[in-house]
């Protein structure tokens, strides 16, 4: 139930303003003439910049409120501000869409991806991917070392957040989750195209991992490299995954990892885990 859906089943006339719903107070020792209470429409939170009476819709008429609905809205919302905040980074000029097919990756994936190759410092000797966030704003570029050089991955701005890459739709409710962009991208390559990755098992949390419901995801498949750091790392984010609300399972595949699976292990694994 809706904070709208309350009030309304509760007969309560309310104003939609903005974030919030205007009602006369609901204080029964303030007589309130012209409405001065807010309730936020998300989280039921109210008060009356009268008399300052205040607490939780929910609570006050006592209704339980629909925490993981509470947490949509709420992500939902971070969403749309974000968005107004920034149209994001732009590409570098003077750029070359990389068209190789380094490490058995078709041309045509990587286009998919917009990989580029740049002489600038920041990119050169590298395969370069914008990194999009839900909103498809470009937060930052992530580029991989070709030729042994260091560091392997260059992430540019240094410091940038990075979220759950890229955006997917799940298949039957599901999406697979990795550690590298690299072992995302070998598994899209194949054919497995719910696959997104992590950057790296400690840049994932739970918030990270709650916006996957608004995607209409419901389960998330984690599928780390098959050592023991990988899969210890492997039960902790499944935790987390729980923790949201969310199902999980895990992969774990001795002595390889997504990114060096060949086409024939990737169509045997999508068969495996859809059959």
């Amino acid at each position: 139930m809706t904070v709208e859906e309350l009030l309304t089943s509760r007969q309560v006339y309310f104003i939609p303003k903005g974030g919030d719903c205007l009602v006369s107070c609901l204080n029964p020792e303030h007589p309130d003439r012209n409405p001065s209470m807010r309730v936020d429409r998300i989280t039921g939170i109210f008060q009356c910049f009268s008399c300052g009476f205040k607490g939780n819709i929910f609570t006050y008429f006592g209704e339980k409120a629909n925490h993981l609905q509470v947490r949509r809205e709420l992500l939902k919302k971070n969403i749309r501000e974000k968005r107004s905040e920034s149209v994001g980074l732009s590409f570098p000029r003077n750029l070359s869409s990389y068209s190789g097919n380094w490490r058995d990756i078709k041309p045509e994936t990587y286009k998919r991806f917009e990989a580029f190759q740049h002489p600038d410092s920041d990119y050169i000797g590298r395969i370069n991917f914008p990194i999009r966030d839900i909103s498809g704003r470009i937060v930052a570029f992530n580029g991989r070392h070709t030729t042994g050089g260091t560091p392997k991955y260059m992430i540019s701005p240094a410091g940038a957040k990075m979220p759950l890459f890229p955006i997917v739709d799940p298949i039957q409710g599901s999406v697979i989750l990795v550690e590298g962009i690299f072992d995302m991208i070998n598994l899209h390559d194949k054919g497995l195209t719910n696959a997104m990755c992590c950057f790296g098992t400690k840049n994932i949390n739970e918030d990270k991992l709650g916006m996957l419901s608004i995607q209409g995801v419901e389960e998330v498949i984690v599928f780390f490299d098959g050592d023991d750091a990988g899969q210890d790392a492997a039960k902790i984010v499944k935790e987390m995954i729980e923790r949201v609300g969310l199902t999980s399972r895990n992969v774990a595949l001795k002595g390889t990892d997504p990114g060096a699976l060949p086409i024939k292990s990737v169509q045997t694994l999508k068969s495996k885990l859809y059959a």
